[in-house]
């Protein structure tokens, strides 16, 4: 894409989006354990800086506001060409020497130093193993050569894409995404989760826009829409946070189906309750995007108006962040995720530092204020305590089920982790079965509690156990099959289920709720599962587990979400029903028949389908 360096450095699609937009008029919860080392705030302020003067002026890395807690070095760009995979970075009006100097000054401060790959100019793809190998390579050593803590990448224009029929977002096809995630978790595993931090800066096209558009999936879609939720979806437990860019954007559908415009609240809690809550990708009730933690989540706003296109004044800012943070919620927009708000959520993030010196700080300077002004205001670093009384309650040839007592925290634990060897599980009980093991062999495991900033526990005392022998039992009675589930409340978006308590031999240890291709979890007898589709018929599968592993058989449950309420605009590739209201042209309109609306099928045109009100 072309950049206007006099401007701002980050790029904007929004020609392109508006043109999809005109062509096209379209309108679970998961839960992960967070990375293992203590966050830098409890409210973070990330800012980029230049490696390059745009205008917005020069500064030395350690003269960038204090206010700010995550620097990010833009941009490391290609070598060799976009197909390559080779990076490389030089920093700009610096020695080698004061650069690594000013990047160990902030550090001392403790501040995070961040280099970032991509941008405008940084177009990457990784069509092949031997562009992966050169990207993994290459960035390895400029992290090492200068002393970086981690990685945040800015992949724009072209890097990212979907080939033909790629529509799964959970199981990826195409090569440029395939090995992007192959070498983001390489390099993660090569620095160790806990010391190296992995952010991603999205524009909302690769993101939000997969709500609306996956890929290539339709008429006129470009094969790039969304085209970052499965690099999202399999790197989100090694994630730290994504920071998306709410600007430079077009209008975008938010969950309430509705176009959202940058430049105020609105725009930004849409956007950001998208990521908290989840949604059916390409509107699909059968491929839900699972939400991220609240503190895995950022707002990328431009420092002034200089910096891109919708820039929010600091007032709208924090309306959005009251509605985020607080619950305040706003007229326009309710967030679907959470009602009473995430306090949890990560902070802010700039383009750039630069731009907000020369906005005289106006950036840093009032949102670190808000920031600081929540509670608790300082970073969580104390750990849980080590959990105790690590038993194994049965085993099998190839299994062993493992419980412990659950630790204490100044905050709250949020799960933890069983080692055994070389290999980890995470988990967010206080129980789990170990599976794929070998017959006849001793192993070790050892339990360590994990809080919401990622600090981690001392290991529990180790517990040696001894698979079973090939061929001998253990326990392979399944429990009974839930009885008599049943419907206790449901709204457009969501279904909530009950049922009777399963018996097992050994004992019950949770739930699983399956409709489609997704699964809820539960350890109690009741679930309220969210995302989903307004009128529209769900069947829901409920099984028990035990410790063991066995499942019960399944009771299933058809439901029908409630009709959304009030008439919709209308839409192209809707499957509408008899009777389903829609606005277009400032009028409402009746549905005559059944079916999937199209491109040209707009209600004035096919009075046969629809029946104007």
């Amino acid at each position: 894409m072309p950049v206007n360096r006099f401007m701002h450095r980050k790029s904007s699609w929004i020609k392109a989006l508006m043109v999809m937009v005109v062509l096209s008029l379209l309108q679970v919860t998961a839960i992960h354990i967070p990375k293992a080392h203590a966050a830098v705030a409890s409210k973070t302020l990330v800012g980029y800086w230049h490696n390059f003067d745009n205008g917005s002026g020069f500064i030395k890395l350690r003269d960038v506001s204090p206010k700010f807690d995550i620097i990010n070095v833009s941009f490391a760009e290609p070598t060799s060409g976009v197909t390559n995979g080779t990076i490389g970075f030089i920093p700009y009006n610096y020695t080698e020497a004061d650069f690594k100097a000013d990047v160990a000054y902030l550090q001392s401060q403790g501040k995070k130093v961040i280099i970032s790959i991509g941008g405008a100019n940084g177009q990457v793809q990784l069509p092949s193993t031997s562009a992966r190998d050169n990207f993994v390579n290459s960035v390895i050593a400029i992290i090492e050569k200068y002393g970086f803590d981690g990685l945040d990448v800015d992949f724009e224009g072209h890097s990212l894409y979907l080939n033909s029929g790629d529509s799964d977002f959970k199981n990826p096809t195409t090569p440029v995404i395939v090995n992007l995630i192959s070498a983001l978790r390489t390099i993660n595993n090569h620095f160790g989760t806990g010391p190296f931090y992995l952010t991603m800066a999205p524009e909302t096209f690769f993101v939000q826009l997969g709500y609306s558009f996956y890929g290539g999936s339709c008429i006129s879609c470009d094969n790039r829409a969304g085209a970052y939720l499965p690099v999202i979806y399999a790197t989100r437990d090694i994630l730290d946070w994504l920071q998306v860019q709410n600007y430079n954007s077009g209008p975008i559908t938010g969950l309430d189906d509705q176009y959202h415009n940058m430049g105020n609240a609105d725009f930004h809690v849409a956007m950001a309750d998208m990521i908290l809550t989840g949604f059916p990708v390409a509107k699909n009730p059968n491929q839900m995007f699972p939400p991220l933690r609240p503190d895995q989540v950022v707002l990328g706003l431009p420092a002034n108006v200089n910096a891109g296109g919708g820039f929010t004044s600091v007032a709208e800012v924090h309306k959005a962040l009251d509605a985020l943070i607080k619950g305040v919620q706003l007229p326009s927009y309710k967030t679907r995720g959470s009602v009473s708000g995430y306090p949890n959520f990560r902070g802010l993030m700039t383009w750039s530092v630069n731009w907000d010196k020369f906005n005289n700080f106006e950036f840093s300077n009032s949102h670190r204020a808000y920031l600081d002004a929540l509670s608790p205001p300082l970073p969580d670093t104390q750990p849980p305590t080590a959990p105790t009384h690590v038993t194994s309650m049965s085993k099998s040839a190839t299994s062993v089920s493992l419980s412990w007592t659950a630790s204490t925290d100044n905050v709250g634990v949020t799960g933890y982790i069983v080692y055994y060897g070389s290999q980890s599980v995470s988990v967010t009980g206080t129980s789990t079965v170990i599976s794929g093991l070998t017959p006849d062999t001793s192993y070790t495991f050892t339990v360590k509690a994990v809080d919401a900033r990622g600090n981690q526990s001392a290991a529990s005392t180790p517990l040696t156990v001894t698979t079973d022998p090939p061929g001998t039992g253990g326990d392979t009675t399944p429990p009974t099959a839930p009885g008599n589930v049943q419907v206790t409340a449901k709204t457009a978006t969501s279904v909530s289920l009950s049922w009777n308590a399963s018996t097992d031999n050994v004992g019950v240890t949770g739930y699983i709720v399956t409709y489609g291709t997704s699964s809820v979890n539960t350890a109690g007898t009741s679930a309220t599962i969210n995302g989903l589709t307004a009128n529209t018929s769900y069947s829901f599968t409920v099984t028990a587990k035990d410790a063991a592993g066995n499942v019960s058989a399944g009771t299933i449950i058809s439901v029908t979400t409630a009709p959304q309420s009030g008439a919709q605009p209308w839409a192209a590739n809707v499957s509408y029903k008899v009777n389903d209201e829609v606005t277009y042209g400032g009028k409402t309109y009746i549905c005559r028949q059944p079916h999937t609306s199209l491109t040209g099928w707009e209600p004035p045109n096919v009075p046969a389908l629809w029946l104007l009100k």
